[in-house]
């Protein structure tokens, strides 16, 4: 069973209008959600908003929406508790890669090193 397309156009303005389709609210779940589950970076965040075609306007609010005291955190814990992991290394490559991991997890670099650091040697 197949729909024509002027019913398709009409099906969607009406969960548009119902607002049962929002990509603002969509975009913001997706931020907060998968900051908080996977430990995601607003550079990552970023990035797979955007492969699945959020526009620009919902992305940056969606970021925004981000608490700055609960993303400082979570970048500071995610060093530790890699910089712990990696007691045995030398300082120098426990710095490469506490820095490499959060870099891939999409945190700013500035972040990192700040958090870097707290650290003891």
């Amino acid at each position: 069973m197949g729909l024509y397309k002027s019913d398709v156009e009409t099906i969607l303005a009406q969960l548009i209008e119902e607002d049962y389709l929002n990509e603002s609210r969509y975009a913001e779940q997706f931020a907060g959600g998968h900051f908080r589950t996977k430990k995601w970076g607003r550079k990552k965040i970023r990035y797979e908003l955007s492969l699945k075609r959020v526009s620009t306007y919902n992305i940056n609010r969606a970021i925004k929406s981000i608490d700055e005291d609960a993303y400082q955190a979570m970048v500071l814990q995610l060093v530790t508790a890699r910089w712990q992991q990696l007691e045995k290394e030398t300082p120098l490559v426990r710095k490469m890669k506490t820095t490499s991991y959060l870099l891939q997890k999409g945190f700013e670099p500035e972040l990192i090193q700040a958090a870097i650091q707290q650290m003891p040697v």
